[in-house]
Formats: structure tokens, C-alpha cells, sequence
């Protein structure tokens, strides 16, 4: 497969400061890759660089082997589109909403019910082109947003961290919705993602991105196997822990992660090991709940963040955990500050690296 974008030596400034320094990349059609850096790192304006809204200060960029300049800037623009992280989308029906792009590329109608009726096939939402798109629930919305950028097929999609702020149901569907559109519409996308497990299952390849620059490119086992100081500070946005593991006689591993908290992993291992758990993963209750999950601790809600659709909580169990809940069960539980809870995951859950 040959390239579909190229970035060589881009540099963007936005007045004194440096926000990309001298990136290089390739892009092999038909591939997904994320983006791999924390808050910060240069992952959104490295897309607006791909999808041609920002102009690299310094460098050259290529697309489908034509370097891009002014004179040709607009008709390469129409074949990349980009769906930013906080949802737009107008008051208007489904239907309307995707089909805003669509006409403006002036589609005949049949042409344009096609390719609606295929996009809302890919994100699961059949039947939704006369429900209104701003009555959805958040989810929904991002897989409209998703659907609008799909029906447009164009060969370069970029996603500004697609599943952030969704409940994990929604975030799951989008995730196989974007494996389903590169294998069947053969699109190259790029993920712009600090979910380190997102970048484990879904993309080809990952470029680590930090202050600006990529440290490192190649496939999920090979970033992951090696963890490399770039990625281990990644890791450490959320339930991080390093520790010491034990194989048990059971073939699972007990990891020692210090301040009297054991975590129990599916997989075997021994020596010296970091291990990561999705705060999505976690099961939170206010009373201890009998189920299959192997790590049951106890704590104190420490801190609240409400993301609109779903809230995060710190919560203190020797060690600080993490946890991610749907808006409704935070206000169904009656949560706050302080209150006594427990925390449940599955062995399957603690991610060895």
C-alpha cells in the first residue's frame, strides 16, 4: 500500500510557542493510527495539520503524492474531514445534519439517501434520520458527528479523541464502528487518543506524541512490549501502579503494588512489572457486591468531575484508583465526597505491561 499523507519536518507555532517541532511522518493508506500522548502533546493541531485547516509554519506536507500548496489546498481539503472532540451538530434532524456536507458538494438526492441510509448502517443508528440530533444522548451524538464524516467518504478521516467523555457502552460501539468503516470503505484514519487500551486493540500503528514531538512509531506490540520512558509517562494519567509480580499455582499473577494492595491479573508473570486498569473497567458500588471479579477494594470518594454524560471519581483504596460512571448512576447511587465505597474488577482487567 503506498502513502496517503506525508509530514515532513512540520514545524506549528502559534506566536512564541512551539506546539509541533519538527514532525515526520507517513501515512500507508488503508491503515489506522493513533496518536498516543497526553493533554497537550500536539495531537489536535497534528490533525488540523492532516486535515489541512492549519498550515505548518514550517515544513512541506504531501497527500496521495502531490505536494500540497496554496493553489491546491481546497480541492485536497475535500478529501481529508476531521471530527473534533466536543460534538457539533445543528438543530436539525439526523438526516439533515449529515446531509449538510453532501449538498454542499452538491450529490444528486438519491445519491445522498444512499449514502446516509450507509453511514447510520456503520454507526448503528438505523432509523434515526427524523429523530432530532440535539435530543440524542450524548453517544448518539458523537455517532452522528461520526456518521457525517463517514458519509462524506473521503480517503483521510481524523478523530480528535473519539470515545472521551462517553459511557463505556457508547465508547465500545464507536470503536467498532471505526474498525468496521477502515475494513469496509478502506478508510485511513488516524485516532488522536490518550486511552492507552484504545491504542492496544485498535489502531495498525501508534506514533507516541510529547511537547510537540514524535518519539517513537511502530505497531501496538511493539510499543507496548518495549515500554518505553515515553509511554510510561503516558500510563501515568490514570490507575497506573508499579509493583512486584508472582505467578500463582492458579495461572493468574498477584501484583504487589505497595500501601497493602495486591491486584490479581489474568495473565502470568513475575519480577518487576507496571500495570494499568481502565477506569471504564471498574465497577463501583456502596456496598460490597457478590460477583465474578477478582479485586474487590474498599475506599473513600476523594474527588468528583462531571463530564456531562459521565462522571470520573478519585477514589482513595491505598492506592488512588480512578473510576468512570454514566451521569445516571452517580445520581441514582446518590454520590459524594467522602462516602465509603467499593471498587470491583476482573483479573482480565489489569493490563500487564
Amino acid at each position: 500500500m503506498g502513502a496517503i499523507a506525508v509530514l515532513r519536518n512540520v514545524t506549528r507555532d502559534f506566536g512564541k510557542t512551539t506546539v509541533l517541532n519538527n514532525i515526520n511522518i507517513q501515512l500507508t493508506e488503508g491503515e489506522i493510527l493513533a496518536l498516543l500522548g497526553p493533554n497537550g502533546s500536539g495531537k489536535t493541531t497534528l490533525l488540523k495539520i492532516l486535515a489541512f485547516i492549519l498550515r505548518p509554519t514550517k515544513g512541506e506536507t504531501y497527500f496521495d503524492g502531490v505536494k500540497v500548496t496554496d493553489k491546491n489546498i481546497e480541492e485536497v481539503r475535500m478529501e481529508s474531514t476531521m471530527v473534533f472532540q466536543k460534538t457539533v451538530l445543528f438543530r436539525a434532524s439526523v438526516y439533515d445534519n449529515i446531509a449538510y456536507g453532501l449538498k454542499i458538494r452538491r450529490m444528486p438526492e438519491s445519491k445522498i439517501d444512499e449514502r446516509i441510509s450507509e453511514a447510520l448502517r456503520l454507526v448503528r443508528l438505523e432509523g434515526f434520520e427524523k429523530k432530532q440530533a440535539k435530543k440524542l444522548s450524548g453517544g448518539e451524538q458523537q455517532r452522528v458527528a461520526l456518521a457525517r464524516a463517514l458519509a462524506l467518504n473521503t480517503k483521510l478521516l481524523l478523530l480528535d479523541e473519539p470515545t472521551a467523555n462517553l459511557d463505556p457502552k457508547n465508547a465500545d460501539i464507536t470503536e467498532e464502528v471505526i474498525a468496521a468503516a477502515n475494513q469496509e470503505l478502506k478508510t485511513t484514519i488516524v485516532i488522536a487518543t490518550h486511552n492507552m487500551f484504545q491504542a492496544k486493540s485498535l489502531p495498525h500503528r501508534i506514533a507516541l506524541i510529547s511537547d510537540g514531538k514524535i518519539s517513537e512509531v511502530g505497531t501496538p506490540t511493539e510499543i507496548f512490549g518495549r515500554l518505553s520512558k515515553t509511554l510510561a509517562s503516558f500510563a501515568a494519567v490514570e490507575n497506573t501502579f508499579a509493583g512486584t509480580a508472582k505467578a500463582t499455582e492458579g495461572g493468574t499473577t498477584m501484583v504487589d503494588i505497595g500501601d497493602d494492595v495486591q491486584l490479581e491479573a489474568a495473565t502470568q508473570r513475575d519480577g518487576a512489572v507496571t500495570v494499568l486498569i481502565s477506569p471504564s473497567d471498574i465497577i463501583l458500588s456502596k456496598n460490597r457486591i457478590l460477583s465474578s471479579a477478582r479485586n474487590v477494594l474498599n475506599g473513600k470518594i476523594t474527588e468528583i468531575v462531571d463530564l456531562d454524560s459521565v462522571v470520573k471519581l478519585r477514589v482513595t483504596a491505598g492506592k488512588p484508583f480512578v473510576v468512570q460512571i454514566t451521569k445516571l448512576s452517580f445520581n441514582e447511587m446518590q454520590l459524594g465526597l467522602g462516602n465509603d465505597v467499593f471498587l470491583a474488577f476482573k483479573a482480565s482487567s489489569v493490563q500487564i505491561l
